[in-house]
């Protein structure tokens, strides 16, 4: 067997802004997936706090936001479907609505086209709203401007200005425009 992490303890805090690096295949989005509750860890376990008490492993998803180009939209649904099942599970920050996260993506025409027609900037851009206008304490971004133009870049950091205040953020990647307003970096090297 092959370890791919191994050794770690971390403490995340509330509110605070973590960038997760390494080089390609060191692992990041392992941890992410372990922290996401995507993956479970072979050895060791994930504890998750709100408000000075312990979450049970069962009711963590209702508390974070995931957005990473590896997780798969329902490509049959229309972007409108889309945003009106999200909202279902995961209630959006500040009141917003469906529309408002329409607006935002600034998709125009877009409103009634199936998924699987989007480009992958397109698609991007559309887990990166969701995750960020979702009402939860933790937001955990992988790659987090893969497939987007500068454009995208600029609209992906204005999200972040936005929406990430007072939200515990994980960022994990390589490419420096995606974390360098993180506080605090992981070397993801340093557990290998």
């Amino acid at each position: 067997m092959e370890w791919i992490l191994r050794g770690i303890s971390l403490q995340f805090e509330e509110g605070e802004q973590y960038a997760i690096t390494g080089p390609n295949g060191s692992g990041k989005s392992t941890l992410l997936k372990i922290l996401s509750g995507h993956l479970t860890p072979s050895k060791g376990k994930v504890r998750f706090f709100h408000e000075n008490q312990t979450l049970d492993q069962t009711v963590v998803y209702r508390f974070l936001s995931y957005a990473a180009p590896y997780i798969e939209l329902i490509e049959e649904l229309t972007l409108w479907e889309a945003l009106q099942f999200h909202i279902r599970f995961k209630p959006l920050r500040d009141n917003m609505s469906a529309s408002d996260v329409l607006s935002l993506l600034g998709f125009k025409n877009a409103r009634d086209k199936a998924i699987r027609d989007f480009s992958s900037g397109m698609k991007q851009r559309l887990k990166l709203a969701l995750a960020l206008c979702s009402d939860t304490p933790l937001l955990l971004l992988d790659e987090p401007t893969t497939n987007l133009d500068k454009e995208g870049v600029a609209w992906y950091r204005q999200l972040i200005d936005t929406y990430s205040s007072g939200r515990l953020l994980i960022v994990a990647s390589n490419v420096e425009v995606d974390f360098d307003f993180c506080r605090h970096t992981v070397d993801i090297l340093a557990y290998k």
